[in-house]
């Protein structure tokens, strides 16, 4: 994961551009110079590229209490990162501090992007040049406080970043996730599919504690399975065991690409599978619900169809995930599960040309005007797809606030409708366009 650091001199507001950055405040912010003192860390997402984002301390020249300490946090920063964002007050101008930081920087010989903040208004643009004199290129005129000119300093951040090969992302594995609450027998269906006891199968909860990976070849595809321990209420962790067991869980479902959110038929839905599968929803992971233990429950065509109706209410987001029936300990046949992973993980990685989508863009319109929302209506002008894993949209818009929430997922059902995403969820970017 690339690595960005974010460093200045005392009160220009680096913290609130990371609180920014990452979506959540972690960082203290306040008026007061050199709040921060040690480094923070954060993980951040834009245009699907993810990065470890850090907040440093301010640096300046005069000897404040901890100045030392802090100096050298903020280098160990520089030193552990890959990129950095140099945040400088677009209101006071090039101070000294300033300059000795850009010097610092200069040595890092790293990749520097210069972020203006505090430029409010558009009289405060004309004074940004005078930050040309350090040297450090074209600065980015931004406000943390507002959001205003992120996304053109994140834009050329992630252009930084170190390309993946592309024969290194064909022969990387489809990574798969069996996730679910205790006892719903995950552990079973990993060792029908590897036709062995892989992983120890008891009916006691909690048997499995750890994230255990498999890699496997099926068909010429090849796959890592992660069977992981089941997640548990959050006032049933007693145990520090479960608590990291609950962490390495979360922590495959990140990494995996398909999630297998596994159900027992004998019990029905509980609200604590709704919440196992809302962490792979969270994570934008290709889902299939398997739905275990069948032979327990199995009562013909109609109540199959019924059950999977019923689950798609009571949890509208796994709408457009696929569904499976089974039972791992007497249907020993586990091709058409992995056909399934397969075809998911295939509408996970899925690419549409620009000409098609554009074409249902317009027909979308046409069929169903935009609605009044926010004191205008929304106008689309074109759409492409940015990346996949999962499949991304970006719309280019008159005003990105005009959108209802309604449109939007309009929009994304005509999406579904015209090509196959079956099992994967989609994002849609709104952009302005300029």
């Amino acid at each position: 994961m690339p690595t960005v650091a974010i460093v200045g001199s005392p009160n220009v507001g680096k913290s609130s551009l990371f609180n920014r950055i990452i979506g959540q405040r972690v960082a203290i912010t306040d008026d007061i110079p050199g709040l921060t003192r040690d480094r923070i860390y954060g993980k951040a997402e834009w245009l699907t590229r993810t990065f470890a984002l850090i907040d440093t301390g301010g640096i300046e020249i005069t000897d404040r209490p901890f100045q030392e300490q802090i100096r050298y946090q903020a280098e160990i920063a520089i030193e552990q990162a890959d990129i950095i964002i140099y945040v400088v007050d677009g209101r006071r101008g090039v101070t000294t501090d300033d300059r000795f930081v850009a010097n610092k920087l200069y040595r890092s010989k790293k990749p520097v992007f210069l972020a203006v903040n505090k430029i409010d208004d558009g009289q405060l643009l004309y004074d940004i040049n005078d930050f040309y004199q350090l040297g450090l290129g074209d600065p980015f005129p931004v406000s943390s406080l507002h959001g205003i000119g992120l996304g053109d300093l994140l834009d050329a951040v992630i252009r930084a970043f170190p390309m993946v090969a592309e024969d290194a992302l064909e022969e990387a594995r489809i990574q798969v996730a069996m996730i679910g609450r205790p006892n719903v027998g995950k552990s079973s269906l990993v060792n029908a599919i590897l036709h062995q006891e892989r992983v120890i199968v008891s009916p006691i909860e909690g048997t499995t504690r750890d994230a255990i990976d498999t890699p496997f070849t099926w068909k010429e595809h090849s796959f890592n399975i992660i069977d992981t321990a089941g997640l548990k209420k959050r006032g049933s962790i007693f145990e520090s065991v479960d608590k990291y067991a609950a962490l390495r869980s979360l922590k495959a479902i990140d990494r995996c690409d398909v999630a297998v959110v596994v159900l027992d038929a004998s019990l029905g839905l509980t609200e604590q599978d709704k919440h196992v599968a809302g962490y792979a929803y969270q994570a934008n992971r290709a889902m299939v619900v398997v739905i275990n233990k069948w032979d327990l429950r199995k009562k013909g065509e109609r109540d199959l169809q019924k059950t999977i109706k019923d689950l798609k209410i009571m949890v509208p987001f796994l709408e457009f995930a696929t569904f499976l029936v089974m039972s791992a300990l007497h249907e020993p046949n586990m091709d058409p599960l992995l056909e399934t992973i397969m075809s998911t993980y295939a509408h996970f990685n899925q690419r549409i040309a620009t000409s098609p989508l554009n074409d249902l863009l317009v027909e979308a319109q046409l069929m169903n005007q935009t609605p009044d929302f926010n004191g205008g209506r929304l106008r689309i002008y074109y759409g492409e797809q940015v990346s996949v894993k999962p499949p991304t949209f970006v719309l280019f818009v008159n005003q990105p606030t005009y959108m209802h929430f309604s449109y939007q997922r309009y929009l994304e059902n005509r999406i579904r409708e015209t090509f196959d995403f079956e099992g994967t969820p989609l994002k849609i970017i709104l952009r302005k366009k300029t």
